[in-house]
């Protein structure tokens, strides 16, 4: 790889989104308007965690579907780590606890369902577990189970979480995709790619030459960040609760 990066289309990326839809929305006619000034059409890539923490987890569900439709952008949406936990409490409702601790409950409250505070009882939560499936969008439910862990295009490789610097990228698959932290943000070079990510909230977000960390903790701060890649130049956006 050279010394100077590039990515074949105009591209946005943008991080972990936790249930604040209003903010997406905004965020989202920003890189529009930008790319109509620009003048090509762009790529839109989200890097994960659309659900959790904040307020509006179906909201921001609906408007990932209707973007990987629209005309003005062509979508790439990736499964974050919380993605995953949501299907695996479908799968076994015994998860709920971590799903709950992981900001669980805001999601659940947009479909309409309530969810235990610190139940160990299996009946409990097999009971919590079917009123969600049976109130959770069966169209949100197919999209999230077909979403891709990984994206490559020209010098960048956009995951949710990081990779592992100590092993072959072939190597590698959902379960450090969606989860890994510190080994990679330690690392000086991960891979032979640019890694843009989400996962990890960092005040300021990185632009380092060989990682792109655009979680900004929206659920914390209040801001939601995007990454314009274009040829070789790079630029944030942000978007912020209080302006």
């Amino acid at each position: 790889m050279s010394m100077t990066s590039r990515i074949a289309q105009l591209t946005y990326a943008i991080g972990d989104i936790h249930g604040y839809d209003a903010l997406f929305e905004r965020l989202l006619e920003r890189i529009r308007i930008d790319a109509e000034l620009i003048g090509e059409k762009p790529r839109v890539i989200l890097l994960g965690d659309y659900i959790d923490r904040g307020p509006a987890s179906r909201q921001v569900l609906d408007r990932v579907q209707r973007l990987r439709t629209a005309a003005w952008c062509d979508a790439v949406v990736i499964k974050g780590n919380h993605e995953e936990q949501l299907l695996k409490f479908l799968a076994d409702p015994m998860t709920g606890e971590t799903w709950r601790i992981w900001g669980g409950a805001a999601t659940m409250a947009s479909y309409g369902v309530t969810m235990p505070y610190m139940a160990n009882d299996p009946v409990v939560w097999a009971n919590v577990r079917d009123r969600f499936a049976e109130a959770f969008d069966p169209g949100h439910l197919e999209m999230l189970r077909e979403l891709p862990v990984s994206f490559l295009d020209g010098d960048y490789l956009f995951v949710h979480a990081g990779v592992d610097p100590d092993r072959p990228l072939e190597e590698q698959g959902a379960e450090t995709f969606m989860y890994i932290r510190g080994r990679f943000q330690a690392a000086e070079k991960a891979c032979d790619y640019v890694v843009v990510h989400g996962h990890t909230p960092e005040e300021p977000v990185t632009d380092l030459r060989w990682r792109i960390g655009v979680d900004s903790g929206v659920y914390k701060v209040g801001i939601l960040t995007a990454v314009r890649l274009r040829g070789e130049e790079r630029k944030l956006f942000q978007v912020r609760a209080d302006g």
